[in-house]
């Protein structure tokens, strides 16, 4: 039984979120926690007087919210009317917004949060806001970011970029390879270089590990040189049947002109595709 945290701010993005994980974890027994977080920030900049917070706090935030909850489980309830495998429960909280994250985080055990993302208008790229970029960069779980226009299909084959430089461990790529079983899907383990160059005997090694640990699943390496890794991913995912990318959070240097724009909290990339994004 897998435990799953779907954090939401009841926008259509957020719910878009809910509908691919359900999707996704169509066949697999889970509990999901839908989430909604009132900020102590936006509490204070209301100028609620916060020795009286709780009884305020309750009448403003929390009913509200927890009827937006309620309407949210009807639409899925609606929505997806026979899967016995899926039970929900709603939570509401106030609090920093990743504090209150890791606290339900480590007391459900959870496995996965499942995020959504906004997009920019008029153009093709969909920007990850300052909650999924904190999530992704300081709660140590795995996280799938899920662009607001995507729609789950099969996958069939799933990008994990990385420089080999680092080594990843069983604990950590654990989520990946649960994923292609699932789902049988093909890795494809892509390595990009701004120009050409052997890999280095720890590179070497890395690599050896990654093809020993995924030797049950089917996976391929590929190489490409390019001077704009995130030009190289884009042509890589757009010429094949790639449906999500993963990557290792401790190796986001690596992915920095990829997802990263000129704050570090927004991250954007270029396509419809989700993201997983691993963590230690």
């Amino acid at each position: 039984m897998k435990t799953i945290l779907l954090p939401t701010d009841f926008s259509e993005n957020s719910w878009n979120a809910i509908v691919y994980a359900l999707n996704f974890l169509e066949k697999e027994p889970c509990t999901f926690y839908l989430l909604h977080v009132t900020r102590l920030g936006d509490v204070m900049t209301n100028e609620l007087p916060y020795t009286n917070a709780p009884e305020v706090i309750e009448t403003t935030y929390t009913k509200p919210a927890k009827k937006k909850l309620r309407k949210f489980l009807k639409r899925i309830a609606a929505q997806f009317p026979d899967n016995l495998n899926h039970s929900f429960y709603t939570l509401t909280d106030y609090n920093f917004f990743i504090e209150s994250i890791r606290k339900h985080v480590e007391e459900k055990k959870v496995d996965l949060i499942v995020m959504g993302t906004k997009g920019a208008s008029g153009i093709k790229k969909y920007i990850v806001g300052t909650n999924t970029g904190d999530i992704i960069t300081k709660v140590h779980c795995t996280t799938l970011v899920v662009p607001e226009n995507a729609t789950f299909t099969a996958l069939e084959e799933i990008a994990f970029p990385t420089d080999f430089l680092q080594f990843y461990g069983v604990k950590t790529l654990l989520p990946l390879s649960d994923i292609l079983e699932h789902n049988t899907s093909a890795l494809k383990i892509l390595h990009i270089s701004k120009k050409e160059a052997q890999l280095n005997s720890e590179q070497q090694k890395n690599k050896e590990f990654l093809a020993d640990y995924f030797n049950g699943n089917q996976h391929s390496f590929h190489f490409l040189t390019n001077k704009k890794v995130e030009n190289a991913v884009q042509c890589f995912v757009e010429s094949r049947s790639i449906k999500m990318i993963a990557m290792v959070a401790k190796n986001l240097n690596y992915f920095q002109h990829l997802f990263f724009n000129s704050k570090v909290e927004e991250i954007s990339y270029q396509t419809d595709i989700p993201f997983l994004v691993l963590h230690e």
